[in-house]
């Protein structure tokens, strides 16, 4: 697998401002058995009964995805009156522990879901569960994906998946509390610090925090160190973890919990889930978020407060540091993968083909993600400012970097998060901090 870090190709970027839905019941997979329209050409539509099983995490009614598949899952059946789809989910930690036992058991449906990253996935094919899929895309198929997407599908040269959406975490301002507390928009992290300020001042809570689930805190010291480190210097210590035990990584560390003292978070952010966090910006109690880009859907809602008064920017600059605001945390897409005791690779193939570029069309219009595929004919219309301001972010974007409970081996990625946790909570020092990072294994992966 090519490495995470990398700098998507100007032809994604440039495509990523210009795509958008054009009605997916007609997309089509483009495998070696389907032709135009979806139809397809061998016996998938007239031969024996199929049935399919698909599990995912997408369960949330403010997840767009969720409905995304229920769509597929009945449009599939009219094109393919013979297969029949049976799609279950739970959320994304309770899948995590779900997906695994079922492997162990030999109880697997015959697609998955799977996290973005080497570390999550890579284990599962290490192990022999999963499938390659090479003879069963066509080219047709593999000219519809923007280049540069198979990259994160292919392990030791085996393409196993296919894309959907990709992902960008920026930095959401709510610019009507702003303006209320007479705050500006930081771009620097004296200035984050000075709208901290004023909005403290003003009795607005300055950044929302759901720290119960751990992997939000974990965003922000991903940025944070990326802003003191460099996404150059993050990739050497991924590669050599004592790098982490070192001055960028501290300094983070120091900054983190700067945030802390400065009252930047909600003071009940150790036990507010991720989507009590995102419920409560979007319901206006919070005047900044750090997340990814399928928070859309959420803020812009039209039950939500935050509809219309949210702007995206690039997390701020650290001066004096290494980082750069065109360093960005994301440039990743999460996949479906085919069980390798699948009865019916090709029809299970076909469908992944079909719900992964419906999945890039429509989720990219719904706010769910910038996209994986060539949707350039279509109408961008219907674009939001978020959408928008999102995608021109992406376009300056040098480098990415994705998740880092996506990087790291899977039991040293709770560690990670853990440690983060502990750090926030104010019961470990930077330096411990450190200490214990450097303490990891290597990503294999750099």
């Amino acid at each position: 697998m090519k490495k995470i870090f990398k700098k998507t190709s100007a032809l994604f970027v440039a495509a990523s401002m210009t795509l958008a839905l054009a009605a997916c019941a007609g997309g089509g997979s483009g495998t070696e058995k389907t032709g135009g329209e979806g139809q397809a050409e061998g016996g998938s539509d007239a031969g024996e009964e199929i049935t399919l099983t698909i599990w995912h995490q997408s369960v949330s009614d403010t997840d767009p995805v969720k409905k995304i598949i229920e769509d597929s899952v009945e449009e599939y059946h009219k094109l393919h009156p013979n297969i029949t789809i049976e799609q279950d989910g739970v959320t994304g930690e309770q899948y995590k522990t779900k997906i695994k036992t079922a492997f162990a058991a030999g109880e697997a449906p015959d697609i998955s879901y799977m996290f973005s990253g080497g570390s999550f996935v890579k284990p599962y094919i290490d192990a022999g569960y999963l499938l390659p899929i090479d003879e069963y895309l066509s080219e047709e198929t593999k000219s519809k994906v923007l280049p540069g997407m198979l990259d994160g599908c292919t392990f030791d040269g085996k393409v196993y998946t296919l894309p959907t959406v990709t992902f960008l975490a920026n930095l959401y301002c709510n610019t009507e509390m702003f303006d209320k507390a007479g705050a500006k928009i930081p771009t620097t992290w004296d200035e984050l610090l000075e709208a901290i300020e004023k909005l403290n001042d003003a009795g607005m809570t300055p950044i929302m925090m759901g720290e119960k689930d751990r992997w939000p805190g974990m965003y922000w010291y991903d940025i944070v160190s990326a802003r003191t480190a460099g996404n150059k210097g993050l990739e050497e210590a991924f590669g050599d973890p004592t790098k982490f035990n070192s001055e960028p990584f501290i300094k983070a560390a120091e900054k983190m919990q700067e945030l802390v003292n400065a009252k930047a978070f909600n003071e009940n952010m150790m036990s507010m889930s991720y989507d009590e966090m995102v419920e409560g910006f979007a319901a206006g109690q919070g005047a900044m978020l750090f997340q990814a880009n399928w928070v859309h859907p959420s803020i812009q809602a039209d039950t939500s407060a935050t509809k219309g008064k949210v702007t995206c920017v690039s997390f701020p600059v650290i001066e004096g540091m290494a980082g750069s605001e065109t360093e960005f945390s994301g440039g990743s897409s999460d996949g479906y993968y085919i069980n390798v005791n699948c009865e019916h690779p090709e029809e299970a193939v076909e469908y992944l083909s079909y719900l992964s570029e419906k999945i890039g069309r429509d989720g990219y219009q719904q706010g769910a993600g910038l996209p994986c595929w060539n949707t350039e004919d279509v109408d961008t219309s219907g674009l939001s400012v978020l959408d928008t301001e999102s995608a021109a972010l992406m376009e300056t974007g040098t480098s990415y970097i994705t998740w880092w409970d996506n990087i790291f081996p899977a039991e040293d990625s709770e560690t990670y998060k853990d440690l983060v946790a502990q750090l926030m909570a104010l019961k470990i020092t930077p330096e411990e901090f450190a200490e214990s990072m450097s303490k990891l294994s290597p990503s294999e992966f750099y």
